[in-house]
């Protein structure tokens, strides 16, 4: 009850200021859209998985020219299967970006001038590393006197590449709503969490605990209760306004959306108690503010949220794999958008796991039920 008292008071401070709330749902929204559309750099180490099927001569030209494309402006990085089955669920694993399938007698039928099909199975749900891997086979089918066709008659005496995607059809501005969930669960980690305390602090109201017999885990308990519920609700609200407003669907019916709520209550609680544990013992709500933006640059831009992760500098790459918001933008998109099962999230959603008990117990050792 004494943890629920806390919890109520922050809650009826939130209702009194509901601003906070609307900002926090609608400023990532209008801030993911401006930054989203201004990144225009090229993208690099694109892993794309190739199945050679026929080692004639065109067959051999064509995938000599991807290896030139990996070796020069290294847009992609190439890696070799033999069996297509195995080569496309990597694809839908997230392994690979895209699978590119060189059927038998390939090589014969260019040689007899008939119809020859190289087949181009993306991650579509990445619409930008699609879009990229498009372009570079049209550059590799280009060299080897190879036209990309998509209409639905081709001319004779060509090959053509199908490209075929995995996953329903994603447009830029729905491939943002992971990115713009967990934006709004990072403003409102700092807004009414860690930044509700400071601020109670900085005018003295915290002094009224020291006579009440509430003991730190109480107070920490109700801060962290509050914070995450109006966090979630946040969250889970900009979900549902961001499919309305790009009138997409959620693959998988209500499981994936239980999933989909569940990764926010766990994101959530996991960020809340890595801004208290870092910023609990802040004196002035201004160094909340200040920390705030330094933290929301280094973990939401490398999140993948916006641009791939495989295109980052090596050591931008390895510090991503350790970002938890990298991970819930992972696992968003894989429920949201490729309908998969929970077991697909599993890496993902343990991470997230981890670290939210980690956080927790910092959190709880870095509050102290003293001025």
């Amino acid at each position: 009850m004494k943890t629920l008292a806390i919890m109520r008071r922050d809650l009826l401070k939130l209702r009194r200021n509901p601003l906070t709330l609307i900002s926090t749902i609608l400023m990532p929204i209008i801030y993911l859209v401006i930054i989203g559309n201004s990144f225009q750099g090229q993208l690099k180490h694109l892993p794309v998985v190739v199945v050679a099927q026929d080692h004639g001569e065109y067959a051999r030209r064509l995938v000599e020219q991807l290896l030139a494309l990996q070796a020069g402006p290294k847009t992609v990085t190439v890696s070799f299967a033999a069996d297509p089955a195995q080569a496309i669920d990597a694809v839908r694993n997230g392994q690979y970006k895209g699978a590119v399938i060189i059927p038998p007698n390939f090589s014969h039928a260019v040689g007899e001038g008939r119809i020859a099909e190289v087949g181009l199975f993306t991650d579509n749900v990445d619409s930008v590393s699609a879009a990229t891997i498009e372009s570079v086979m049209t550059e590799a089918a280009q060299a080897v006197k190879i036209s990309f066709v998509t209409a639905r008659e081709p001319k004779l005496n060509e090959i053509v590449l199908r490209p075929t995607w995995l996953f329903q059809y994603v447009d830029y501005d729905r491939g943002l709503i992971p990115g713009v969930i967990v934006m709004a669960i990072f403003m409102g980690s700092l807004m009414s969490g860690v930044f509700n305390w400071v601020m109670d602090k900085f005018m003295g109201m915290t002094e009224c605990y020291l006579v009440t017999p509430l003991s730190r885990w109480n107070i920490a308990a109700g801060i962290l209760g509050s914070g995450v519920t109006i966090t979630s609700i946040a969250g889970v609200t900009v979900l549902f306004l961001g499919l309305m407003i790009t009138r997409g669907r959620i693959e998988g019916g209500v499981p994936a959306l239980l999933t989909l709520i569940a990764i926010i209550v766990i994101t959530s609680t996991g960020l809340l108690a890595m801004t208290f544990s870092i910023l609990g013992r802040a004196s002035h709500p201004r160094l909340v503010g200040t920390f705030a933006g330094f933290l929301n640059v280094i973990l939401f831009f490398p999140s993948g949220a916006i641009y791939p992760i495989e295109s980052f500098p090596p050591w931008l790459k390895a510090f991503a794999r350790y970002n938890p918001e990298t991970h819930a933008v992972s696992a968003l998109k894989s429920i949201l958008f490729k309908g998969a099962d929970l077991a697909a999230v599993t890496r993902d959603i343990s991470f997230l796991l981890i670290f939210m008990a980690v956080t927790l117990a910092l959190a709880s050792i870095s509050f102290k039920r003293t001025l």
